[in-house]
């Protein structure tokens, strides 16, 4: 039992510390039926978006983290235009986790048309999908109308999405044999990806630790090693704030994983906060301004700039690898606890990380346990 906690402690210093990136990606597109029904499925994502990144953090390509990148989409809202076929991008490719929170919490549902086969083909063609086989490049569309509707046939989009080495899976928000009786099932499997349904009105069940509150203690601190610049810097600082209290208002366990997130190697904002810009560019601190610096870094040398950057910099890690830690724990008891009892049922994002991890080994990511 020691040595397998010391192999998992090592694991967490290369989930939660500035870890090597991989050249690898996870380029992960999710489209969301926002019609009038789907009040539940946003919720679910809402509460699980964080899990997910969690999810994306564990694996690894010889051993590295692979780069996550994130698109979004939303279909079937009565607001949008007939002529994109009710179709919106809410996000391109991005690693910015911030800017896909706060774009997933700023969706709305409003009645209208779910025409999966176009906005599985927009993204398709909007988006710039990697060309490297071994790159894991996934759709994950979840909806609750019928998957032919609409004037883009669901099998020319997979066929489409097979050829560039993109995967369909396919979410269905009410029962099985209803998924497979409206085509949901045969738009996974006629690209490879994977068939769930899920009880998207269910309220997403957590198990609370005695040790979210340790987890949580940390947050405000790890806040308190960044260090703002650039014209954006402050906004965005504030905008990291705010995705806080949009996790904490789905709940503790919720915010735990947004934590942990944080604290996970694909939590980067080099644009933003100069303790991850310099550790992506040492040289970074030359390129600066005066008046790209922040009210608190006007006036002082680069050496004092230097000095407080590694300041934060050691701060940060210390702080991410505490989280890790206690993570491990909380991990290991939400375990313990799952055996007690009868398990818990599916949602949007067990779903996902489900299929990530088996989609992940397929193309040559490391084995790695759920």
């Amino acid at each position: 039992m020691k040595h397998l906690f010391f192999a998992l402690a090592l694991f967490s210093l290369s989930f939660y510390s500035f870890a090597q990136i991989s050249k690898r990606k996870v380029q992960l597109v999710i489209l969301f039926d926002t019609s009038n029904s789907m009040d539940g499925l946003l919720n679910q994502a809402k509460s699980r978006i964080w899990a997910i990144v969690n999810e994306v953090s564990k694996l690894r390509f010889q051993g590295e983290i692979p780069q996550l990148e994130i698109a979004m989409y939303d279909y079937g809202n009565q607001a949008l235009l007939l002529k994109d076929h009710y179709v919106r991008q809410q996000l391109n490719f991005t690693q910015n986790l911030d800017l896909v929170s706060e774009k997933l919490f700023g969706l709305t549902t409003n009645g209208g048309d779910e025409f999966c086969g176009a906005v599985i083909q927009t993204s398709l063609k909007d988006l710039s999908w990697s060309n490297d086989s071994k790159d894991l490049k996934m759709i994950y569309i979840a909806g609750n109308e019928p998957f032919n509707q609409g004037p883009v046939s669901y099998k020319e989009a997979c066929a489409f999405a097979k050829s560039k080495g993109v995967l369909i899976s396919t979410i269905f928000c009410g029962a099985y044999d209803e998924g497979i009786k409206t085509f949901w099932q045969d738009g996974a499997t006629c690209s490879g990806g994977d068939f769930f349904n899920i009880n998207s009105d269910q309220t997403v069940q957590y198990i609370s630790t005695p040790y979210d509150s340790l987890i949580q203690s940390y947050n405000y601190k790890l806040n308190g090693t960044y260090v703002s610049y650039g014209s954006e810097g402050f906004l965005r600082k504030s905008k990291q704030e705010r995705e806080d209290d949009n996790a904490g208002a789905m709940g503790e366990s919720v915010m735990v994983e947004r934590i942990n997130a944080k604290a996970s190697a694909n939590y980067r904002n080099g644009d933003w906060d100069l303790v991850d810009a310099v550790a992506m560019d040492s040289t970074m601190l030359k390129k600066l301004t005066q008046e790209q610096l922040s009210d608190e870094l006007k006036g002082k040398t680069e050496e004092e700039i230097k000095t407080i950057v590694a300041e934060k910099t050691k701060e940060r890690e210390n702080f991410k690898k505490e989280i890790g830690f206690l993570n491990l724990q909380r991990e290991a008891y939400i375990a313990e606890q799952t055996k007690k009892s009868e398990g818990k049922s599916d949602d949007f994002g067990t779903a996902v990380s489900k299929s990530l991890r088996l989609h992940a080994e397929q193309v040559g990511f490391d084995k790695t346990s759920e």
